[in-house]
């Protein structure tokens, strides 16, 4: 039985058992982005919009509402009526890192959302430009350890994911560097790109462009395994840095307290999206790897996500303030 047959068939099934909400949905669905549009986050939730619709027969209508590193969006999510209208496309950063870094934090991302799937996950990629002159990551660590504090290390923003996964390579590799947060990805890209920063670990998407075009170089991934979009590249583990398997990773959840049965439809329809072969060979190109897990197995992988990046804050002693 394919992916297909066995969607559609949940599907029928679900119309069936569902009868206490045999009308869901008779009208547009909100689909929350707690970051501006034209990011990786906004790039998913619109990706699988128009399959989503197809198949509910209603508008998959996103919502980008910036803020906080995620904090607004999953604030206003959280305050909405669970009845599956109104939903959240965030990232790592909302569901795993903003509760260990933010002291007034308007939601609580274990507790005030029914988590639905890990849509995707990207490996970073560790990039430098030409001021870096290791081609290399035995090469790169050597050169941090004889000129500590003089390589810069652009990140999107203090706490943010790529912020984590360099301090998380330092502690692995007993280095050091100069922090230079920016207020988003794309302005850290821009000053790498004209040699103002010197290295950054970035999401593959954004990124594998100027790798392609010979404006960075890429070292290595993150990921447990060669990237795809980047098959001659190595991973960290390969390099000889060991446990510094990192992705991004985009999650799809609602405010808790979805009826199960119009919770189990969005299940189905939004994997069913995302297991779509134009679908998952377009987000592969991109650099993205299909997961669309089980709310369950979401609910496992954020608390593993929140004891990990406790550990590494904690020994970083970082801090947003």
């Amino acid at each position: 039985m394919t992916i297909r047959t066995k969607v559609s068939s949940l599907l029928m099934g679900l119309a069936i058992v569902g009868s206490a909400h045999a009308a869901y949905p008779d009208k547009a669905i909100n689909v929350v982005v707690p970051f501006p549009a034209g990011g990786s986050t906004d790039a998913i939730a619109r990706a699988i919009g128009p399959k989503v619709s197809a198949r509910l027969g209603q508008p998959w209508v996103v919502d980008n509402r910036p803020g906080a590193t995620g904090a607004l969006g999953g604030g206003y999510v959280k305050r909405a009526a669970p009845d599956g209208y109104t939903l959240m496309v965030a990232s790592i950063g909302v569901y795993s890192v903003n509760p260990l870094l933010q002291k007034t934090l308007p939601y609580d991302p274990s507790k005030d959302f029914d988590l639905l799937t890990v849509a995707v996950q990207a490996p970073n990629v560790l990039v430098t430009n030409a001021t870096v002159p290791s081609t290399t990551v035995a090469d790169f660590v050597a050169y941090l350890k004889k000129n500590p504090e003089k390589i810069t290390f652009a990140t999107s923003g203090a706490g943010s994911s790529d912020h984590l996964t360099t301090a998380l390579f330092w502690q692995k590799t007993g280095t050091s560097g100069l922090h230079v947060p920016y207020k988003g990805g794309a302005p850290a890209i821009t000053d790498l790109l004209g040699g103002h920063a010197n290295a950054s670990f970035q999401n593959i998407n954004v990124v594998l462009s100027h790798i392609k075009a010979g404006k960075l170089k890429a070292l290595a991934v993150t990921g447990s395994k060669r990237s795809a979009a980047l098959p001659n590249v190595p991973t960290l583990a390969e390099a000889g840095v060991k446990d510094v398997d990192v992705y991004s990773w985009q999650g799809i959840a609602a405010p808790k307290g979805l009826p199960k049965d119009v919770k189990a439809l969005l299940h189905a329809t939004i994997t069913g999206a995302l297991h779509d072969p134009q679908i998952a060979a377009k987000l592969t190109e991109q650099g993205f790897e299909v997961v669309a897990s089980s709310p369950e197995q979401f609910t496992k992988f954020q608390a593993q996500e929140l004891a990990r990046w406790r550990e590494v804050i904690t020994n970083g002693k970082i801090s947003i303030d």
